[in-house]
């Protein structure tokens, strides 16, 4: 009897923790929801436009790095890799 006791405590425990990290999201995406999005808009838009400005400087190492990566991941050798277009995004 104990046994079934303690797992039931335990079982109670992590859904009486889940559901207080489910009202703490919603609780969050309220707060988060209230902000003047014209703030928001305000910090994004000069990045935004400064990425797009300057040119990558190291195009051909950034190129060479990714191809290696992709190479790794996909387990084949990196001449068989080729790079159609690079943005900086």
């Amino acid at each position: 009897m104990s046994n079934a006791f303690i797992c039931l405590v335990g079982m109670g425990t992590v859904f009486v923790g889940l559901i207080c990290i489910i009202i703490l999201c919603k609780l969050m995406s309220l707060i988060c929801g209230l902000l003047p999005e014209k703030e928001a808009e305000a910090k994004v838009a000069p990045a935004r436009s400064s990425a797009n400005a300057a040119p990558i400087a190291n195009k051909q190492e950034i190129v060479a790095a990714a191809c290696a990566a992709i190479a790794e991941d996909l387990g084949t050798d990196v001449k068989n890799i080729r790079v159609v277009s690079f943005k900086k995004a």
